[in-house]
């Protein structure tokens, strides 16, 4: 069994269990920003229970690891459209973002902190356990999965097919509770998106895939320019049985959309890439552009709006409303290791 100590030495092994982000949430609740995916210097050092000045003077010994694993540092325009979905506006220049894999990098590296030891010895027990009891773990696993997966289907159906529609209805026939009503909505459909994440993940031990598949998908992605990044999309579809895909690399007969193709049961599909920067948002107003060609122009059975970096709630709630599904940052990882959409099952 490795010390934990090893960690804080070896950039290579740390390299080998950032997926692991999981280990944050059991050993202590990490608080996120409102888009779920990141969170601030001040909640970085909460979470670790030291000075936000320790933090500090890490990112100065290891700026180039932590900004490859999603520190970002917004400034400008970008700091406005983070700060206008997640914070309340301030006079702040510069703001220094981490995503939960930035946020682990972290607990590798610093020494004078228990919750940050606990975080590497978790790590490496969770390690150990994977590479010594990879069968019995996994069947176990996926033993619960089976149950989860009816049970997250159902309530994923109902949500979808039933909550959402009344909310729509009684927020357009009300006056005094619409405000109210639009927050409950926003928060359902939030649940829906955390049991589509779920189904994800309980499919991929399914199909005997180990959590370990996911490593360098992240970077691999980030490093492909806007092109290459719809020809990977492209990719997905075909091995997830799709034909006639079709990629408009930006030339002109699209009609607002990067990729069609057919399922392979037949239903026609209208996809929109955005190789975005991963503290972006996809906004309200790109999301209704999208839908109106998807839906509208090309009639799509499945729209798929697929992005590297998350959407904002309005854009989410028009998602929701329009029929299209949004691939997040996280749902595209999970897609890229392997595991298949569930609209295109």
């Amino acid at each position: 069994m490795i010390n934990e100590s090893v960690l804080l030495e070896s950039r290579t092994l740390r390299t080998s269990v950032l997926e692991r982000t999981d280990v944050l949430d059991r050993v202590k609740a990490l608080s996120l920003l409102p888009d779920g995916l990141h969170v601030t210097t001040a909640m970085v050092a909460a979470y670790y229970e030291v000075a936000e000045t320790a933090i500090r003077q890490l990112i100065q010994r290891h700026r180039d690891e932590l900004t490859g694993n999603g520190m970002a540092v917004l400034r400008g325009s970008e700091l406005q459209d983070f700060e206008s979905d997640n914070l309340s506006p301030s006079k702040r220049r510069s703001l220094t973002i981490y995503s939960r894999r930035a946020v682990l990098n972290v607990g590798m590296l610093l020494r004078d902190s228990e919750v940050a030891r606990q975080v590497r010895t978790y790590l490496l027990d969770a390690e150990h356990e994977v590479r010594t009891h990879p069968v019995d773990n996994l069947v176990h696993r996926v033993t619960w999965g089976n149950l989860h997966e009816r049970i997250d289907n159902r309530i994923t159906d109902v949500l979808g097919k039933t909550v959402v529609p009344m909310l729509n209805v009684l927020i357009e026939t009300s006056g005094e509770q619409r405000r109210e009503l639009i927050s409950l909505r926003e928060d359902v459909q939030q649940i829906q998106m955390k049991l589509v994440e779920h189904d994800l993940q309980i499919s991929r031990l399914q199909r005997g895939q180990d959590v370990r598949a996911l490593t360098g998908v992240i970077g691999t992605i980030d490093a492909m320019n806007w092109k290459e990044f719809e020809l990977h999309v492209a990719e997905l579809l075909r091995r997830d049985g799709c034909t006639d895909v079709e990629v408009y690399g930006g030339h002109g007969g699209d009609r607002g959309v990067d990729i069609t193709a057919k399922t392979a049961d037949g239903r026609t599909v209208a996809v929109q890439c955005k190789n975005f920067a991963p503290f972006r948002h996809v906004l309200s107003g790109e999301m209704q552009k999208f839908l109106g060609s998807s839906k509208v122009l090309h009639q799509a059975d499945v729209a798929l709006y697929v992005a590297t970096c998350a959407f904002t709630r309005e854009s989410l709630a028009i998602a929701a409303q329009g029929g299209v599904t949004a691939v997040h940052r996280g749902l595209l990882e999970a897609w890229s290791a392997g595991v298949r959409l569930q609209v295109l099952r």
